[in-house]
């Protein structure tokens, strides 16, 4: 029974001591962490969007439905010159949770895509949001879109990335979402 106890004891100084590191560390890294997701999304706004500052609009989370598909709309930001607008968007794509950001002129054609976070299958959907060709070329499809984006296999003029249809479809879709929410602002 002695045995038992001082084991227990072990085991939970072990597990105190490893908490207050690890905590230690959140509390050294977070606000850096912060800052840099902040700086990725600012850029993200700058490549979809030329601005020097956007307003975030007081619009409540909402989620809208594209071609069958739900694509959660985080926020409206309206570029400061009068250009347009930046959409963050958040989707299902193959593999999980995708984060997008959309610009939409006043037009409401799509002036650019930028995915700012995803979880998708390296050398398939993950070139989506890759910085080689592919990926380039991919994103530069959407630019000058309006509400009738469709893949090319639905008669639209959006080529899917080779091997990664659900990534390409759900792309195109939360393209659309952002364009659809920004047309009901009015």
């Amino acid at each position: 029974m002695n045995k038992i106890l001082k084991l227990t004891f072990v085991l939970f100084l072990i597990c105190a001591i490893v908490a207050a590191v690890l905590g230690g560390v959140n509390e050294l890294t977070y606000r850096r962490i912060e800052a840099l997701q902040a700086a990725k999304t600012a850029a993200a706004f700058g490549a979809v969007l030329e601005s020097e500052s956007y307003t975030t609009l007081d619009v409540a989370s909402q989620t809208i439905v594209a071609n069958g598909q739900k694509i959660k709309i985080n926020s409206i930001s309206e570029a400061d010159n009068g250009k347009g607008y930046v959409v963050e968007t958040t989707f299902s794509g193959a593999q999980g949770n995708i984060t997008m950001v959309v610009g939409v002129n006043k037009a409401g054609k799509c002036t650019g895509i930028s995915i700012t976070e995803h979880s998708e299958t390296s050398g398939l959907g993950a070139n989506a949001a890759s910085s080689a060709e592919v990926g380039v070329n991919f994103r530069n499809q959407f630019k000058g879109q309006d509400e009738t984006i469709a893949l090319t296999k639905a008669g639209g003029k959006i080529d899917a990335l080779s091997g990664a249809t659900i990534t390409s479809r759900s792309v195109t879709n939360a393209t659309l979402a952002a364009i659809l929410a920004v047309k009901a602002l009015g």
